[in-house]
């Protein structure tokens, strides 16, 4: 009987059963870690503290872009004259209607002959009273330009163009500027003293116009304008992120040649030639500045006025 029992031990004690394994740990332990991270991603390394107070202050200087501004209206170019310079300025287009047995004169070959160069302006043919319904009346002498909405830009998109630059803004802002003509000139002066855009607001003032684009002289395609319901709030955004507000106004306490706040990131508020600034976007104004006229005119038209302080604005960021 003993030894039946310690053969029944022995046989219970070889018979393999389940036992505790690592659980494939000791072969992921000896697997590599990939590589070493650079010293700006180690925690506890300078480096890494330099890069995330780097980050720290960019999300303080500069918000998220916000894309998608507000849409203008569509509008006609009518007349002979009028459509070809529209097309000859770089005027957006869509569409361009011929008045079915147009009288083929000069002015009509060189405006198809330039629609047909851009390649993307579709060319409809159209009888009379199409174009007089289209125009509400108006002489259109059988050529009808079609030009697309404007597409305006959101104010932040014009202060984070700039420091994806690393630059400083350098925005104009216009209040009462009512002559798209003034406009494309601000425009062109802008994008000429390296200027970051425009901010107009949407009511009492110009907007991208086909008139605007032609003053312009073509920088309108890369100076962006952005429309706001109201400035004072918009430049009241500005500066909560650290950007100085400069109006320009006759009776200015500082002259232009002597405020250093343009050599940063600024807003420069232009009035209209009568009016000049209004009651509260004067009162938002960080500093008023006056440009020194010896000869004792007045006032000066918003577009040449605007180019003086941009110029003088570039010359200290040179």
């Amino acid at each position: 009987m003993a030894g039946n029992s310690q053969r029944r031990n022995r046989r219970t004690s070889n018979k393999k059963g389940m036992q505790v394994g690592s659980g494939g740990q000791r072969r992921r332990g000896l697997e590599g870690k990939g590589p070493t991270p650079p010293a700006s991603a180690r925690k506890g390394h300078k480096k890494n503290r330099v890069a995330n107070a780097q980050a720290r202050q960019a999300a303080v200087r500069r918000p998220a872009p916000r894309r998608g501004g507000a849409k203008g209206t569509s509008e006609m170019v009518v007349g002979r004259n009028p459509v070809y310079e529209a097309l000859r300025d770089g005027v957006p287009a869509t569409t361009l209607y011929v008045q079915q047995y147009i009288d083929n004169d000069e002015r009509v070959r060189e405006a198809l002959q330039l629609a047909g160069q851009r390649g993307n302006i579709n060319l409809m043919e159209a009888p009379r009273p199409e174009l007089d319904r289209m125009t509400n009346g108006l002489n259109h002498q059988g050529l009808v330009l079609q030009v697309p909405p404007y597409e305006y830009a959101h104010p932040e998109d014009l202060t984070a163009a700039a420091y994806d630059n690393g630059e400083d803004p350098l925005i104009v802002a216009l209040d009462g500027v009512t002559d798209p003509r003034n406009l494309g000139a601000i425009v062109r002066s802008v994008s000429a003293f390296g200027g970051h855009g425009v901010v107009v607001p949407e009511r009492r003032a110009a907007g991208m116009t086909a008139g605007a684009w032609k003053s312009s002289a073509g920088t309108a395609a890369r100076t962006p304008v952005s429309r706001v319901t109201n400035l004072t709030r918009a430049l009241e955004g500005y500066q909560k992120a650290g950007i100085t507000v400069v109006g320009l106004a006759a009776d200015g306490e500082h002259t232009v040649q002597d405020l250093e706040a343009l050599g940063g990131p600024v807003v420069i508020v232009i009035g209209s030639e009568g009016k000049g600034l209004g009651r509260l976007v004067g009162e938002t104004c960080d500093y008023l500045v006056r440009i020194p006229m010896p000869g004792g005119a007045e006032s000066l038209n918003a577009g040449v006025a605007a180019g003086i302080v941009l110029y003088e604005a570039a010359r200290r960021r040179v």
